[in-house]
């Protein structure tokens, strides 16, 4: 079976189903002129590898920060894989986690093959 003109495939296909969730985390990292920084912020999408943050401290693609679920209390080891265009003080800011770590979110993610229906 053919895959849709629309599907990704390959290395741009997603492991997993984003889910379009605000969760509020914390951020913690390190900055080469300026040390330590610790960010309160929320999530605009997670899935079982990630999440999508928005984000007002400068971070780098590749840059390892540490993420700790606010409502669980549970850190976890990412990096920066997604700088998105700054939107007014802060930007989107893609991570991913550097052990696979489904129940992280602590939410159920909807199968590889769900597809959305008609609005």
């Amino acid at each position: 079976m053919a895959t849709p003109p629309s599907a990704p495939s390959g290395p741009a296909r997603r492991r997993s189903q984003r889910v379009f969730i605000q969760t509020k985390v914390s951020v913690f990292g390190q900055l080469a002129s300026k040390g330590d920084f610790h960010e309160d912020t929320i999530t605009l999408a997670v899935n079982a590898h990630g999440g999508l943050l928005l984000m007002t401290t400068p971070v780098s693609h590749g840059q390892r920060l540490a993420l700790s679920n606010v409502t669980t209390q549970e850190d976890i080891e990412c990096r920066v894989v997604f700088l998105g265009p700054r939107q007014g003080e802060g930007m989107q800011v893609g991570v991913e986690f550097l052990k696979a770590s489904p129940n992280f979110w602590r939410i159920s993610f909807p199968p590889e093959d769900w597809k959305a229906g008609p609005a």
